[in-house]
């Protein structure tokens, strides 16, 4: 291969380029006007009426999707209300403590340590805040508390409950309970830091 045909061969390949591209452009694409152009008088006219047809009935609409808009907002501001109020998820889990505490007082349980504490994603926007706790106490007592559990304004659940009893006659239960509650998405993402 000499120099004089490789630049003859080159000089074919760009000329048949051109060519194409151009016939792509002027012949195959000539029916597909700019985006941005003059329109005519003829037909600016019904366009600009269908235009302001379709704007009108969609500033009709905006006081139904605004009530809409505004019922959501209200519905979700009240499912919203029993998320714990917490800034951090050491907050959460104090919070959570201090509830199971003082609802196992009034059942006349001594809840005293936490086990395992932790915060984790709950779906996309929110978050999940556990503790575990051990505790004894009679069938009642431990029905009672359960109740009160579930009647409490925040968003708490059970996620876990281990039983045991005891031969003895007084048939005290052996519980481990895990008690979950809702927190913000921001608590759930928040980096633990410290431990060795």
């Amino acid at each position: 291969m000499t120099t004089g045909t490789f630049d003859r061969k080159t000089a074919i390949l760009l000329f048949g380029g051109v060519g194409a591209i151009l016939l792509l452009r002027f012949v195959v694409m000539a029916d597909r006007g700019p985006a941005s152009g003059v329109i005519a008088a003829a037909e600016s006219a019904p366009l600009a009426e269908s235009r302001l047809k379709r704007l009108r009935e969609f500033v009709a609409t905006m006081p139904a999707r605004e009530q809409q808009f505004q019922q959501a907002n209200n519905e979700l501001a009240a499912r919203e209300k029993g998320i714990l109020k917490a800034d951090t998820g050491a907050q959460a889990e104090a919070f959570l403590q201090e509830k199971i505490r003082r609802i196992g007082e009034v059942n006349g349980i001594d809840i005293r340590g936490m086990e395992d504490a932790r915060v984790r994603p709950l779906g996309a926007d929110y978050g999940e805040a556990m503790i575990y706790v051990r505790f004894s106490c009679r069938i009642e007592q431990l029905v009672n508390l359960l109740a009160q559990l579930a009647n409490e304004p925040e968003l708490l659940a059970t996620n876990q409950i281990q039983i045991s009893g005891s031969p003895a006659k007084e048939k005290i239960l052996q519980v481990r309970l895990g008690l979950s509650g809702v927190v913000t998405k921001k608590v759930a993402q928040e980096k633990r830091g410290g431990a060795l």
